[in-house]
């Protein structure tokens, strides 16, 4: 079995025991199968393996090749070993000059182990020798002729497939000789092929092999069209390359590149003239112009450059001429835009006053606040109409990234300037009025905080040198008047909000929204549907159903919705050919808008003891919320429910407190307090609600509970309460007028400390309500609840009542 040319080892080593007839000697291997009929090398290295092998060369007997469960056991013992490996015969022993050992072995036929045997310094076991079936079925022959196929296919499809392989592939008559060779020269994992050593049928091995080779083929195609893509995709490239260079020669021989680019350097550099830059900002853009002319056409940096230069030119360095500020036809277009708000214009038009007197002066900066539908975004329109100046808008709605007020770096790829330059660019003007809409709804994130790069653009002191990342030199921004609106200031940064002056814009009344209806949303709903005057007449008493049966808003947004669905069934009228003007009363509202949304329960609500009206004050203006109480048997516990926050739990907790206090006073037998529960509920109880201005109502509401006295249905109030009985000052004292004025509200109780706000209120509410200041809690009972019990009340009208809940 050894080759002569081989050093065979020396027979001086120790004598064992001679091996039974069965038994063989084993050399395990760690990551390769031997099957039979094919030559393998195989590397052993460990001492125990060495010393196996040479004493089969000396004893000329062949070997079990045996592949070992883990390829990290380092000396395999007989549980490490798989059970069926290959019997081969030692072709050549090789000793390499660096040490290594080396076997040439040929597979015979499969053995599995019966046992290990123990005495030799090398693994030795019985076994049991497996003989292959030669017996050929119709399906194994069917089996075969489609392996051999998939063989053959699988070798073709390789880079550079071995003729010689092929034609043994090809020479291959034996069913189980095919599968053993198919998968020994396949890649796939050890196991994979210890598997296939393990299938002792040759039908049920066939088919493990077709199903190894099938997923091997589509493997091997998906590679070689991936190759053939990237080879296609070079080829391209190439192509182009070459056509590019010799493009650029035909130029160079007609002598028009050079001259088309030399004419579009000479158009920019008068470009860069006329533009009117600062020193500074020219310097820059010659340099970049300096860098283009050496710059070839195909560099992918050419674009960019020339992209950064024609924003340099496009944008407006110098003031345009700017004529006189009229400030009666200011104050003409102010009130031809808006109706009411006469503070507000009073603050333009003296803000317009002061631009005039002293354009070169640093303006403040006017932020509109108020609930949505009140006109903000148009009364920069207006400004810009009365300044005669250009109007743009950036919204800031959902902003959540710095770069969008600061602009990207040139060094990004699609890179723009900030929206604030952008603005400036579509303007055309450097005395622009910018409208920087709902700045209270800018987000912060990961890219930075776009609040804080406001800072410096709202600042009049710093926005003169303001510096955007995609220019990377400075721009004047002293001379755009910027405006901002809010919906709630809470949210706005207080480094923010100190830059600017605050104009707060409250809800309209009944009949301000009337006259706004009359003289704007009627005529412009018309225009929107098509129709034409006179053809439509929709008196002022169906507006005013409109505005308080199907709106209820502090703006009039809602409003002109519902105007407009009115209008549109009158054209739905006219498109089919009725003539004549159509009228639109009161009674036909139902038929068109439905019916009423919104009707006046509040005479409803309070007509029951403990129950008393509030007012509130919400981000999109005021409210009205009321307060409900009842008593149930129980020990004196509090219930409080409507999702109310802890402030406005502690109102509740406070309210009790001095009605307890106050009880003899009051009339209360402060018994009754220790055999019941007190529940307030304030509706609606899926909106969650908080404050301290609720107090007074709370405390309305369980003195009236408790006296069995109603509150003054026709009465709304707000403030908060002390433990001693005072009535504290409370915010947003015109919005929750104008709330109590629109719900049909006659009177209202507010803090005597929130007099100063009297002012602020809109003339209409000031003039329709009866005002009650309030210094303590005694003076709300005095003026808020009716003078006697209900007429329906008897002697045990109190113990009744302790067993049933307050109506809502």
């Amino acid at each position: 079995m050894l080759s002569p040319t081989e050093d065979t080892p020396s027979r001086g080593a120790a004598s064992h025991p001679p091996l039974p007839p069965d038994a063989l000697i084993i050399v395990p291997v760690r990551n390769a199968v031997l099957f039979p009929g094919l030559v393998f090398p195989i590397a052993i290295g460990r001492p125990k393996s060495i010393t196996a092998a040479q004493q089969a060369v000396r004893d000329q007997r062949q070997v079990g090749i045996l592949l070992q469960r883990d390829a990290e056991v380092a000396d395999p013992d007989a549980i490490d070993m798989h059970r069926i490996g290959t019997v081969a015969s030692i072709v050549r022993y090789i000793t390499a000059p660096d040490g290594t050992h080396h076997l040439v072995c040929q597979g015979e036929q499969r053995f599995q182990i019966i046992e290990f045997l123990s005495g030799w310094p090398f693994l030795v076991a019985r076994v049991l020798r497996l003989p292959e079936s030669e017996t050929r079925t119709s399906e194994i022959e069917a089996r075969f002729v489609h392996l051999k196929a998939q063989a053959v296919e699988s070798v073709q499809l390789l880079p550079q497939a071995p003729a010689e392989l092929l034609a043994a592939m090809q020479s291959i008559e034996s069913p189980s000789a095919l599968a053993d060779f198919a998968v020994a020269y396949m890649d796939v994992k050890p196991t994979e092929k210890q598997e296939i050593l393990e299938t002792l049928d040759v039908s049920a091995r066939m088919e493990k092999v077709a199903r190894l080779l099938s997923h091997r083929i589509e493997v091997l195609r998906l590679s070689q069209k991936i190759g053939e893509k990237t080879k296609a995709a070079l080829d391209e490239r190439q192509r182009e390359v070459l056509l590019r260079e010799q493009m650029a020669a035909i130029q160079r021989e007609l002598g028009e590149g050079e001259e088309g680019k030399s004419a579009e350097m000479a158009e920019l550099d008068q470009a860069i003239t006329k533009a009117g830059m600062p020193k500074e900002v020219e310097d820059q853009a010659r340099k970049e112009l300096r860098r283009l002319q050496r710059m070839p056409e195909a560099a992918g940096e050419y674009g960019m450059v020339r992209t950064y230069l024609d924003w340099l030119i496009e944008l407006p360095w110098s003031l345009p001429e700017q004529s006189p500020i009229d400030i009666n036809e200011a104050r003409r277009i102010l009130d031809e835009d808006h109706y009411g708000l006469d503070k507000i214009k009073r603050r333009i038009v003296e803000y317009l006053a002061v631009r005039k007197l002293a354009p070169h002066g640093k303006a403040p900066i006017l932020c509109f606040a108020g609930p949505p539908g009140v006109g903000k975004t148009s009364l920069g329109q207006s400004i810009a109409r009365a300044m005669n100046r250009k109007f743009v808008r950036v919204s800031l709605g959902g902003v959540h990234d710095e770069a969008e007020i600061r602009g990207h770096r040139r060094t990004y790829i699609g890179a723009l300037p900030g929206n604030i330059i952008q603005a400036i660019r579509k303007a055309g003007a450097r005395n622009c009025v910018m409208m920087l809409d709902e700045i209270d709804k800018l987000g912060a994130g990961i890219q930075g905080d776009p609040g804080a790069a406001l800072l410096e653009v709202l600042d009049p002191e710093q926005n003169s040198t303001f510096r955007d990342n995609y220019l990377g030199v400075p721009f004047d921004l002293s001379r755009v008047v910027f405006l901002t609106t809010a919906n709630m200031l809470d949210t706005i940064p207080g480094p923010l909000r100190d830059r600017m002056e605050i104009i707060s814009l409250a809800g309209y009344t009944a009949d301000e929204k009337l006259q706004i209806a009359r003289r704007y949303l009627v005529r412009r709903q018309m225009e929107a549907n098509g129709l034409q005057p006179g053809q439509v007449e929709l008196p002022d008493e169906a507006i005013r159903d409109i505005i308080e049966l199907y709106t209820r808003e502090s703006g009039v947004r809602n409003l002109e919705r519902e105007v407009g669905k009115v209008l549109r069934h009158a054209a739905v009228r006219f498109a089919e050919g009725q003539s004549g003007p159509i009228r639109v009363g009161r009674e036909d509202l139902t038929t068109i808008l439905g019916a009423a949304r919104f009707e006046d329960e509040v005479a409803m609500r309070t007509s029951v003891p403990g129950v008393a009206t509030g007012l509130a004050w919400t981000p999109v203006g005021g409210d009205i919320l009321f307060i409900e109480a009842t008593r149930v048997p129980g020990g004196g516990r509090l219930i409080l429910t409507g999702q109310l926050g802890d402030v406005m739990k502690e109102s509740a907790q406070a309210a009790l407190s001095i009605v307890k206090n106050r009880a003899a006073a009051l009339g209360i037998d402060i018994g009754r307090f220790e055999k019941s529960d007190i529940h307030i509920h304030v509706p609606a109880g899926a909106t969650p609600k908080d404050g301290p201005s609720a107090g007074v109502a709370m405390f309305m509401a369980l003195t009236s509970l408790m006296t069995d006295r109603t509150v003054r249905s026709d009465t709304a109030m707000t403030g908060e309460i002390s433990l001693r009985g005072l009535v504290l000052p409370v915010g947003g004292i015109k919005e929750k007028v104008v709330a109590a004025h629109r719900a049909g509200i006659k009177r209202v109780m507010l803090p005597a400390r929130n007099r100063k706000d009297f002012e602020d209120i809109p003339e209409e509410a000031r003039n329709r309500l009866e005002f009650i200041w309030l210094e303590r809690v005694e003076e709300a009972v005095a003026a808020g609840l009716d003078a006697t019990a209900p007429a329906d009340a008897d002697a045990d009208k109190a113990t009744r009542r302790v067993d049933a809940p307050a109506q809502a």
